[in-house]
């Protein structure tokens, strides 16, 4: 049985596929169709072949939280194998081709060479993505975390161009004023100034462009500034 080699979880599970080493089943999500709900018994990990999916938490008032955006070729899904039921609610926020790949044959697949040690670099990954975006929500304000925000979702989202990072999926005020903690009109607000600067702009065809260099300078300078209670460092 052929071996994976390296690379990162999801080139293993596509070489799987065409290995035929597990069945997988393609999905079709429409825009704002749930993958699955907090509590829900899904016991599937799933692997994102076209469009964007969003996971989010709801506090017991009702308040959203945006933990994370996946696009091409992110997995998702996986807490699926330590627990029995959804912690969050996965919605497609466009049309959304997957590959659902049930729990015990991913399981069966860890025995390969590769596997395991791609989960485990994606989850430490993902850990680090989250501890990073906790830093940002412990030491900076509003406007300094959606600066952060921007930057994490072009790197990770957007495609290289001569102007910048282009952020081709559109993400409303209300998605990032649920990644930062605020309201949408101080999103608003707070991207009218980045516009100003010269650190965001728009396309000719609507699509967001980030200056990288100026806003990961404006990014790094901040995080410089402040100690983890948010109060300025000494000289």
């Amino acid at each position: 049985m052929p071996g994976f080699g390296m690379g990162n979880l999801a080139d293993k599970l596509r070489s799987a596929i065409t290995d035929d080493l597990i069945k997988t089943t393609v999905r079709f999500f429409d825009k704002n169709e749930h993958v699955y709900n907090w509590g829900d018994q899904d016991d599937c990990v799933y692997l994102v072949e076209r469009g964007r999916v969003k996971a989010t938490r709801f506090s017991e008032g009702g308040k959203q939280c945006l933990l994370s955006i996946h696009g091409p070729g992110d997995v998702f899904g996986e807490l699926c194998l330590i627990s029995e039921s959804r912690a969050e609610t996965t919605t497609a926020m466009t049309v959304v081709v997957a590959r659902e790949i049930p729990c015990l044959a991913f399981r069966s697949l860890l025995a390969h060479e590769g596997l395991s040690e791609a989960l485990f670099g994606h989850l430490a990954g993902r850990l680090a993505e989250q501890q990073q975006m906790i830093t940002y929500l412990v030491t900076m304000d509003c406007k300094q975390r959606l600066a952060a925000v921007m930057l994490h979702l072009g790197r990770k989202l957007g495609r290289r161009c001569p102007a910048g990072l282009r952020l081709e999926e559109k993400i409303t005020h209300e998605e990032l004023s649920a990644m930062v903690g605020t309201t949408r009109s101080r999103v608003g607000y707070f991207l009218k100034s980045f516009h100003e600067e010269g650190l965001i702009r728009r396309g000719h065809d609507g699509t967001v462009i980030i200056e990288e260099e100026g806003l990961s300078a404006r990014v790094a300078a901040w995080q410089g500034q402040l100690t983890p209670k948010g109060v300025a460092a000494a000289p």
